[in-house]
This record gives structure tokens, C-alpha cells and sequence, in this order.
């Protein structure tokens, strides 16, 4: 059965729909929030909570995140996870096969023992 023009775009339009962003002319729109009301008033790490959870942290959250963020800059370019994701990528690898693989050379030992230090931190 073929659909008609409407029903292509229909389709397509709920295919590309998100919770996450809500975006037409002139409006944006994060989990709910117009942009406006967002830009200045919640930091960046107060921002990805928002995008990945779909609510605004409570203080005690967003400093979590921000120290976990912060904590995980430390290592650079040099990192043996950002190399091996390098060199897959140079070898050919998709996206996913490098991501795969710096994220399996993390473990507790690369990584600063990162359950722990959630666990710490909570």
C-alpha cells in the first residue's frame, strides 16, 4: 500500500520527533522549557542533566555532575582510551567500534575506578 504525500510527511515528522528538543520557527524548546528561560539561568552541567534526564537538578546534582565532569579532562589527547578510539577510527572502525573500544580499555583501572568514585561521591 503506498501513502499519500501528507502521510510521508507525517511519518517523517514523527520519525524525527524528540522529547528532548522541540524546534520550530522562531521557538526552542529543551524538555519543555523554552530556551529563553534556560539561557543564564542554569549552568552547563545544570544543562545536560536537563537534556539526559528530563528534569533540572537539584543542587546537590549538579555539583556531582560538574565534579565529574570536571575530573574527567584530566587525561587529554594522550589518554589510552582516546588513543585506542583514535586509531580504530584511522584503522576504519564506525563510531560505534571506537567508541566500543575506548570504553572497554576504561574498565576500574584506566578509568579511576569509576563506580567507586560515583559511589563516593553520592
Amino acid at each position: 500500500m503506498t501513502q499519500s504525500p501528507e502521510e510521508l510527511v507525517e511519518a517523517a515528522h514523527n520519525w524525527w520527533s524528540t522529547d528532548i528538543i522541540d524546534i520550530h520557527p522562531g521557538q526552542i524548546g529543551v524538555r519543555g522549557y523554552p530556551i529563553e528561560q534556560l539561557i543564564g539561568r542554569i549552568s552547563f552541567p545544570q544543562m545536560i542533566w536537563l537534556m539526559l534526564r528530563g528534569d533540572l537538578p537539584s543542587a546537590d546534582q549538579a555539583s556531582l555532575l560538574e565534579a565529574a565532569l570536571v575530573a574527567s579532562v584530566d587525561h587529554g589527547p594522550h589518554a589510552p582510551s582516546i588513543a585506542i578510539s583514535r586509531m580504530s577510527v584511522t584503522c576504519g572502525l564506525p563510531l560505534n567500534g571506537a567508541m566500543a573500544s575506548a570504553i572497554n580499555v576504561l574498565d576500574d583501572v584506566h578509568g579511576g575506578a569509576g563506580q567507586q568514585c560515583m559511589e563516593l561521591y553520592r
